[in-house]
């Protein structure tokens, strides 16, 4: 079973503790335990990537392994080079695209949402926090339209990204990036989405 893992520094897990702490990981682990299946796990996300990237580095993955399960989390990069919503979703629409036409017939796709990243302290360094929420919400609500619109699974993390808000290792020591625990949390919302498709 192959699994494909596109995105940024969310998706290959900056800020966590090891490579086996990053949600895809997580999640490929479950997965593989629960079908008894051989599972490989490609993860080519990048720091900074932003949607263009995604198609210019990670589809070629796409296309060469056909895989039976993809997720998608991109877009905090576009948000933070002042991309507009509008090229955001002109991004989006040839990732999806192209996600739809290179999975295996009976594959599924999952977009999964940016977190709310505007609460952790660097997040001032971007702009002001409730402007970054209400940008964030904006891109959001275009990449949940148009995995919608394709059939893929939608699977939001925002409130996931909250949960342990205060707590020790949360957020990483560069107060940007997620820690384990909140990787974990977010692994979570996101396995119980991919079993449910599983089950079917």
């Amino acid at each position: 079973m192959q699994y494909l893992a596109l995105g940024d520094s969310y998706t290959i897990g900056t800020g966590s503790s090891g490579s086996e702490h990053s949600w895809p990981s997580i999640v490929a682990t479950r997965l593989a335990e629960k079908t008894g299946r051989k599972l490989e796990l490609t993860n080519p996300a990048v720091n900074g990537f932003t949607t263009l990237d995604v198609i210019a580095k990670e589809l070629p993955h796409l296309r060469r392994l056909k895989p039976d399960l993809v997720t998608i989390l991109i877009g905090v990069n576009d948000l933070v080079r002042e991309r507009t919503p509008s090229d955001y979703r002109a991004s989006l629409v040839q990732i999806y695209d192209a996600v739809g036409t290179d999975m295996q017939p009976d594959g599924r796709a999952f977009a999964i949402s940016i977190p709310n990243w505007s609460v952790v302290p660097a997040a001032r360094e971007y702009g002001d926090p409730e402007q970054i929420r209400d940008l964030t919400d904006t891109y959001n609500d275009v990449a949940h339209e148009e995995a919608t619109s394709r059939r893929f699974g939608w699977i939001d993390i925002t409130a996931a990204s909250l949960s342990g808000l205060g707590t020790p290792g949360w957020i990483s020591s560069d107060e940007l990036h997620p820690g384990d625990s909140q990787y974990a949390a977010w692994a979570e919302v996101i396995w119980h989405s991919v079993r449910e498709a599983v089950k079917r």
